[in-house]
Parts: C-alpha cells; structure tokens; sequence
C-alpha cells in the first residue's frame, strides 16, 4: 500500500513538472515572438525614418541647386557680362567647377554616355582654362583658386546624392552651369571692356554651348527612360 501510495506521489510529481516546463517553454516561445516582432517594427520604423530623410535632403538640395543656378544666371547675365573682375572671377570658378563635378561623375556615374561627357568636361574645361589664363594676366587681373560657397555647394550636392539620383543631379545641374557660362561668354565677348578677354570669351562660346546642348540631350534621355 505504502508502494502504491509513493509511486502514485510521484507520478504526480512527474505531471506537475511536465506541465510547468511545458508553461515556461510556451512563455518563452512567446516572449521571443513579441521580441522578434518588436525588433522588425523597430528596424522597418528605423528604415523608413531613414528613406524619409534622405528623400527631404535630395529635396533640399534641389531646391537649393535650383536657388543657386538662378543667381549665377543673374550674375552672368549683368554684373559679369561688363565687369572684366567679375567676368574674370566666374569664368575661372565655372571652369574649376566644371572639372571637379566632372571628376566625381567619372568615378560614380554607371552610365557610359554621362561618363563620357564627363571626361569631355575634364578635358575641355581645363584647355578653356588654360587659354584664358595668359589672357587674365595681361588684363591685370587675379583668377580666384578656390570656389565660392554657392559652387561649393553645387558639389557637395553631387557628392551626397544617391546612387539612383546622381546622374540627374549631375546632368540637371550641367544644364543650369553651362547655361550660365554661355550668358558670361555671349555677354562679355559682346560688352566687355578688354580686348583680349573679349575675343577669349567670344571664342570659349561655342563650345560652352556646344556643351550645353550636349547635356541637355543627355537630360532628355534621361527624363524618358524614367517615364
């Protein structure tokens, strides 16, 4: 009888244990599901966050090459057009400008027709360069070295663009700078007041715009494909 009693005590114990281990696994599971849950909500509410920002800073920056692109147009197309240090100091910058912004498309751009405009850039924009540098110092003027914050900005914009957005950010803003070089040319090479500057920008015009007409077809292009 006592045998009887002390097997069935521990049988007892046997099923208590069983369903006490079978509790804590089930609370287990379920504390790792909610864990597992609460982890991917905070990782897609983190990428979302993150998409959301970085589609407001591409807003911005647009925004901003927009802002910028109507001031150097403005400039060009008055102050630079007659101010021989004016003219001087936006024809030297577009120049340094091009070549930099053209730098980083020749590393980044995936687009065979954009990298080679951009070597193009490279390669005219220095010999530009060089042709109006003997004709600055004879005018008695002082190219600038560095950018000005306005171009500054224009590649800090390309830099931090996505890899899915750089190729129209950059082409976007070779439209809008080689549209201000060509104002600065035309309008120097009609109005400038020295000889030798006059006939180096009315010369540099029709490859300016030869670049601008390039790029605005490399923009169409782009455009369509994205449509």
């Amino acid at each position: 009888m006592t045998r009887t009693l002390l097997l069935c005590a521990a049988a007892a114990t046997a099923l208590t244990l069983a369903a006490c281990n079978k509790t804590a696994n089930t609370a287990s599971n379920a504390a790792d599901a909610t864990g597992n849950v609460a982890s991917s909500a905070a990782d897609s509410a983190a990428n979302a966050t993150s998409g959301a920002a970085s589609a407001t800073g591409a807003a911005v920056s647009k925004a901003e090459d927009t802002t910028g692109a109507a001031v150097g147009a403005t400039s060009a197309a008055t102050l630079g057009s007659h101010d021989t240090a004016a003219f001087v100091s936006n024809a030297a910058q577009s120049d340094m400008y091009e070549i930099q912004a053209a730098k980083i498309a020749e590393e980044r751009s995936k687009n065979p027709e954009i990298k080679a405009f951009a070597k193009m850039m490279v390669k005219d924009h220095t010999a530009l360069s060089n042709g109006m540098k003997p004709l600055i110092k004879a005018a008695g003027q002082t190219p600038p070295t560095d950018l000005d914050k306005r171009r500054s900005g224009f590649l800090d914009h390309l830099k931090s663009a996505s890899d899915a957005d750089f190729d129209k950010t950059y082409i976007d803003q070779q439209v809008a700078g080689h549209q201000e070089a060509l104002t600065l040319m035309q309008g120097y090479g009609k109005d400038g007041s020295d000889a030798g500057l006059k006939d180096g920008a009315s010369k540099a015009a029709p490859k300016v715009q030869m670049h601008l007409d390039k790029a605005k077809e490399i923009q169409a292009k782009l455009s369509s494909s994205t449509k």
